[in-house]
Formats: C-alpha cells, sequence, structure tokens
C-alpha cells in the first residue's frame, strides 16, 4: 500500500470514527432529553416521606427516599423505559441510636432512603411502566397493600383516551372497620387500613392457593368497599377493568398526598368527563356517591366453608 493511500484510509476511518462517536454523544443527549419527570407535592398538614422502589429491571433512581414538608416539592428524573413504584411514609421519627422508622408505609432501611426496600403494607402505591407496547407508559394507584394516605397522580402532557388523572382522593382512616384499621402509637386515632390479605392471610382474599387465578378469584366484601370509596384506583390482585391508564408521547407526572378533595379532571378512562367532589366520583354518563366506610358502614367479613 501507497502512503498516499494509506493516508486516505486513515482517514476515512477517523471519519467513521468521529460519525459513530457524534451519534453516540446525540443518542445520549435525546435520551437526557426524553427523560421523564416526577413531581412529588405534599399538601398534607403534616410532613410525609416518599420512599421510591425501582424494579428489578430498572435502574435506581438519584433518590430512594427524602422528606416532604408541608407544601414541599420536589422533582426527580426517571430514564426512559424506566418502571418502579412511589408512595408515602408517615409519622416517621428517628430513636436514639440514629434508626429511622415510620409508622406506616416504613421501608425498613433504618434511614431516610429506602435504598431498594418496598414498602411495609398497608401503603397506597403509585405505580409506573414507562416507555413499553409501542412507546406507552402504564401507572396505577394501587390500593391492593392497604391504605394509608390519599393520593393522586396527574400525567402532564401525553396522548390518549386513557391519558388522564387516577387516585384516591377519600380519607379511609377514620372510616377503616376495626379489623382492618392501623392505629397511631396512642391508640387514638387510625393511621392506615389493612388489605383483607393482610389481615387474615386467607387465600381467597390474597388470590393465591385455589384461589390464583381471575375465575377463582373474586373482589370481597372489604376490597368492593375499598373500590367504592375509590373507583379508579386496584383494590385486589385481578381489578383490571378500570384502571388501566395509559399515556403515550413521554409525559411527567405529578404525584401529590393529600389531594383537595374537589378536584376535576378534563378527561375520563370511561369517555366523560371526571369529577372529584368532596370523596364523590360522578361522570358524565352516571354519578354515585361513594359507598360503605365513606358513610359509616363496615362491610361483613366473608365467611367460608
Amino acid at each position: 500500500m501507497s502512503l498516499h493511500s494509506f493516508a486516505a484510509s486513515m482517514a476515512q476511518t477517523t471519519s467513521l470514527t468521529s460519525l459513530l462517536s457524534l451519534y453516540i454523544v446525540s443518542n445520549l443527549l435525546i435520551s437526557g432529553v426524553m427523560s421523564t419527570t416526577f413531581t412529588m407535592l405534599n399538601k398534607c398538614d403534616y410532613t410525609v416521606w416518599p420512599g421510591i422502589l425501582s424494579n428489578a429491571d430498572a435502574p435506581p433512581l438519584s433518590t430512594t427516599g427524602f422528606a416532604l414538608q408541608k407544601g414541599e416539592s420536589r422533582t426527580i428524573s426517571a430514564p426512559t423505559s424506566w418502571g418502579g413504584r412511589m408512595w408515602g411514609r408517615t409519622h416517621c421519627s428517628q430513636d436514639s441510636t440514629g434508626k429511622f422508622s415510620c409508622l406506616t408505609a416504613d421501608c425498613s432501611s433504618g434511614k431516610l432512603e429506602c435504598s431498594g426496600n418496598g414498602a411495609a403494607p398497608p401503603a397506597t402505591l403509585a405505580e409506573f411502566k414507562l416507555d413499553v407496547y409501542g412507546g406507552q407508559d402504564f401507572y396505577d394507584v394501587s390500593l391492593v397493600d392497604g391504605y394509608n394516605l390519599q393520593m393522586l397522580v396527574v400525567p402532564q402532557g401525553g396522548d390518549g383516551p386513557n391519558c388522564t388523572t387516577t387516585g384516591c382522593l377519600v380519607d379511609l382512616n377514620g372510616a377503616c372497620p376495626s379489623e382492618l384499621k392501623v392505629m397511631s402509637v396512642d391508640g387514638k386515632d387510625g393511621v392506615a387500613c389493612k388489605s383483607a390479605c393482610e389481615a387474615f392471610r386467607d387465600p381467597q382474599y390474597c388470590c393465591n392457593g385455589a384461589y390464583s387465578t381471575p375465575d377463582t378469584c373474586k373482589p370481597s366484601s372489604y376490597s368492593q368497599a375499598f373500590k367504592s370509596a375509590c373507583p379508579h384506583a386496584y383494590s385486589y390482585a385481578y381489578d383490571h377493568k378500570t384502571i388501566t391508564f395509559t399515556c403515550s408521547s413521554s409525559p411527567d407526572y405529578t404525584i401529590t398526598f393529600c389531594p383537595s378533595p374537589k378536584y376535576t379532571s378534563q378527561k375520563s378512562s370511561q369517555g366523560g368527563q371526571r369529577k372529584y367532589t368532596d370523596g364523590k366520583v360522578t361522570t358524565n354518563s352516571s354519578a354515585k356517591a361513594t359507598q360503605g366506610w365513606v358513610e359509616g358502614e363496615r362491610p361483613p367479613r366473608a365467611h367460608h366453608a
């Protein structure tokens, strides 16, 4: 090979390398721009300590736990295709040895950061899986692990008929039946409400064993009370019909703890405007007040043969 040919070959290789480097850098920049942000807002009259757990196939975020004073907010970025859950811990404190713990939704890490641990039930959960099935985000608010505080998830931007607000705006702690209620340290107030599965460890409530399929595991009187109070939240393991929320076009999300009970969503997953007002949920096609615990009625415990 002549010196001229060698020089030309090297120039071509250098050019290709430069183009490849530019392509990689551009993709990294685009990936950063396309990341999703989660803004957590505390409208409770008390401090909430959010916790975050990434799915096994997703990277951990920049924080897994922090404090939000009344009225404070914090925004966290998540990469494309991230999945995981978020929740609010309440009644948290640090003992004389420096161990951090919470009365509800504790992640048992012994510190402010949850560091890969999930929430101990009962806990209201916001669950996300980003950029799946044709670029859609899937999200929900779940009471399957019980309830500890009100929560609202609002997509900021995004497209699709099911790209709308979801959550649980009703305070279930006061009306929670005694067999499910978690009490404050002084025993005066209810601070969380267990799921029937957590309270009784019965396969019929937990959807396991002989009740491990949608055909065999049906809603119980307890999960139906959750559903009546919070119609657009998961109430038990196979509750899929009214709580599938999806958004395309990579929206951001706001997660509000203790949102105002008077909240109007401009979209509805049922094709009409959905309004939240004082613990009641209505749509264009139907108007139904929450029932059961919100009105002071306690569902009977199921009896098994």
